[in-house]
């Protein structure tokens, strides 16, 4: 457990350098799916495909850490990833603002790598942050 744990950490570490952005595929299986991703087909190519247009939209993206825990063949890790907003993202053109975005993400591994992952994140609240969406009417948060 605390392997895989170690081979995250490794992974982000690489992730947050965009001098060493590739090394972070080494976090994952040739064939790893990653399950909540609708555009992401089993893979490692369409991983990559997936990052390197996100890198694209938010090339300063970094996530840290905030919890992270082990059972079994899975690590659990709550994260912020905090990037601005350099590139197309979603047919929305850069719009220049810093962003947070918050998420969960359970990664299942096999021999050192990750072979299944599922994730949540905040999508919404990101578009938000972008001005693609209003933010909700606050008067309902006193109800």
């Amino acid at each position: 457990m605390k392997k895989n744990i170690e081979v995250l950490h490794r992974a982000l570490e690489q992730f947050n350098n965009p001098a060493t952005r590739e090394s972070y595929f080494a976090l994952y299986d040739d064939n790893a799916v990653l399950q909540s991703y609708a555009e992401v087909e089993p893979g490692l190519a369409s991983i990559k495909q997936f990052y390197q247009q996100l890198w694209l939209a938010f090339p300063d993206a970094r996530v840290e850490v905030e919890e992270v825990f082990a059972s079994g063949d899975k690590v659990a890790c709550r994260f912020v990833m905090y990037a601005t907003h350099q590139g197309d993202f979603n047919g929305l053109a850069a719009t220049d603002k810093a962003i947070a975005l918050p998420g969960i993400t359970i990664l299942r591994f096999a021999n050192g790598k990750c072979v299944e992952r599922w994730s949540q994140s905040d999508f919404l609240g990101l578009m938000q942050q972008l001005g693609a969406i209003s933010a909700p009417d606050t008067h309902f948060a006193k109800l």
